[in-house]
Formats: structure tokens, C-alpha cells, sequence
């Protein structure tokens, strides 16, 4: 493993193969499926099936699996196995109500030893390298992950990924980065410590890998119409230098490589577009520009590649420098 690697973090609906190939393109270390639910794999649904599809061009990729009963946990992750991943990643991080308030995600963090129980029952069922992703704990006064990460250590997985918010956080306020040194500065841990939480620049990222020791960094929202920051990380950390996108008509071709690859991945032009829309939305490139608010509007409710991608020609033409 290099210095300062640097890992895609598991998003749904963001984190499919036409995303993760795109992030691996610009030096994604690492890279993480949507999360897999693990009742829906043993019943074999189709959509959640789909989700393991996974390239050798991606690798090294986990595929993250998310539950609230060992049984089921241990055998959606024997599935998992079958198809090849390098990983599996268990969820215990994942705030949202229709996970968290099901008892799975980052609810499990209410009910340590039922975590505990779920973790032994994966690593016991698989041969392939198992990690957790979780939080600090489930709010401001239990805060339990120093103590948690030695007992999920404890239960053989191979690494360990550190939201640093609560579960009542959601994706509000600034994610604490002091406990996460902390568990990783813990003499009793000898597993990989991976922080994730509000890494949208390269000098933060830096300063995460010095001032708190990490053995690597996930970048999840930063990543957003922003697939090229693992480039940016990279030149910075190893190099020391800035850099920046050649131009913003480089940018929106990289933009719309992703709605055709979205297209190309879900097998219908519309709902490609759809599925793109939050990059749109997110992306740095259309960040302040003057009297942009129409064509932002009528991007985001465009149905036809032809029309959304005149818009975008249309942005680089008037704001953008060749």
C-alpha cells in the first residue's frame, strides 16, 4: 500500500460502477459499493444482486453489507464472497431512518453486543478480508467508538473506518476528528484506522494524516461532481503542489463521461440523467458563477442528454477559459 491512500466511501445510489470507475480513473485507492442489504441478498432480489457487480478494473473494491441479524449477515456475506470482492465491509455508520431506525447501520451502535455478535458471525463465515465502517457512537453522550474499536478488533476484522459524527448528527455540524486520533493512537489497536468526515480539500487531508495518524482517508460527499479530488489529494500529498483542473470545459466533459456512463449502466437515458442530478447540483464547477440560477434549474430538470448536454456546452462557452 502507498503512502496516504485514499478510499471512495460506500454511497447509496452515488457508488455505483459507473461512479466508482470514474473515481478510480483519478487515483481512488480504494473503492466501496453502495450499501447491500443483507435480508434482501438471501432473498435474492434482483436490484440488491445487481449491486455486487463489480470490474477488475475497480480493484481493490469492498462490497458493503448492511443488516440487524448475525444469521442473515453471515450468509448474504458467504454470497458476497462468491462473487470476488477483496472486501466486506460491514455498515454500522449509515444514519438515514430506513436503516438506522430498522435496528441495522448506525443503530446498532444503541446495541453494542449485538454489533459485536453480528461482526463474529461474518468474519467467522468468510475467508475474504472483513471491515466495519461506523460512527462515534449514537449521540453526543455515547460516544463509545475508544472502546468499540478494541471489541470489534477483537472479533478479527482486518480494518476499521471512523465517521467522525453521531448517528443524531447525521451530516449536521463538523465531524470530530479527536476521537478517531484517538482510536487510532490507542496502543491495544494494530488494524488499519480510517477517517472519513468532512475531507473536501487537499490541505485538510493532510493535516488529517499528520495531525491524527490515520492509515488512510475515505472521501464520500467531496466527492460529489467532483471525481477528480483524489487527483487533487494525490499531486498535493506526495508533491506538495496545488492543482487544479486544466479548464472548466475539461470539467463538464467530465460531467457528462458520467451521465454516459450512468446511461450506460442503468440501460435508460432518463433515468441515467436522474440518477446523475446530485452531481450537478454538488459539483465545484458550477460554484458561484453570476447569474446562473436558470440554467442551473433547467439542468436539473433535464430528461434528454442532447438538451442537458447543450446546457453544459453552453456554461463552458460563457463562463469558461480554454
Amino acid at each position: 500500500m502507498r503512502d496516504y491512500p485514499l478510499y471512495l466511501a460506500p454511497m447509496e445510489d452515488v457508488t455505483d460502477p459507473a461512479f466508482r470507475l470514474l473515481c478510480k480513473q483519478f487515483g481512488a485507492d480504494r473503492v466501496y459499493t453502495e450499501f447491500v442489504n443483507a435480508d434482501a441478498l438471501v432473498r435474492s432480489v434482483n436490484s440488491t444482486l445487481r449491486k455486487l457487480t463489480i470490474a477488475d478494473a475497480e480493484r481493490p473494491v469492498a462490497i458493503q453489507i448492511y443488516g440487524r441479524d448475525a444469521d442473515s449477515m453471515a450468509e448474504a456475506a458467504r454470497i458476497v464472497e462468491e462473487v470476488g470482492p477483496d472486501y466486506i465491509d460491514i455498515n454500522f455508520g449509515c444514519p438515514v431512518k430506513k436503516v438506522a431506525g430498522k435496528g441495522a447501520g448506525a443503530g446498532l451502535l444503541q446495541y453494542p453486543d449485538k454489533m459485536l455478535a453480528i461482526t463474529r458471525a461474518v468474519v467467522n463465515a468468510v475467508r475474504v478480508p472483513v471491515t466495519v465502517k461506523t460512527r462515534l457512537g449514537w449521540n453526543e453522550e455515547q460516544k463509545i467508538i475508544v472502546d468499540l474499536a478494541e471489541s470489534l478488533q477483537d472479533c478479527g476484522i482486518q480494518g476499521l473506518t471512523i465517521h467522525g459524527r453521531t448517528r443524531s448528527q447525521m451530516y449536521s455540524g463538523e465531524a470530530d476528528w479527536s476521537l478517531i486520533g484517538a482510536v487510532k493512537n490507542n496502543p491495544r489497536m494494530h488494524i488499519p484506522i480510517t477517517g472519513n468526515g468532512d475531507v473536501t480539500t487537499p490541505a485538510r487531508a493532510k493535516e488529517c494524516f499528520d495531525r491524527y495518524g490515520v492509515d488512510a482517508i475515505m472521501i464520500g460527499r467531496g466527492t460529489f461532481g467532483h471525481p477528480w479530488i483524489f487527483r487533487e489529494i494525490r499531486l498535493y500529498l506526495d508533491c506538495g503542489e496545488a492543482w487544479s483542473p486544466p479548464s472548466m470545459r475539461w470539467q463538464i466533459d467530465i460531467l457528462k463521461e458520467h451521465v454516459e456512463r450512468s446511461i450506460e449502466w442503468i440501460g435508460d437515458e432518463r433515468k441515467g440523467i436522474v440518477h446523475s442530478r446530485r452531481h450537478f447540483a454538488a459539483s465545484p464547477v458550477f460554484k458561484g458563477l453570476y447569474d446562473f440560477r436558470q440554467t442551473r434549474i433547467a439542468m436539473l430538470r433535464c430528461e434528454n442528454k442532447e438538451e442537458l448536454f447543450r446546457l453544459m456546452d453552453e456554461v463552458s462557452e460563457r463562463y469558461g477559459e480554454e
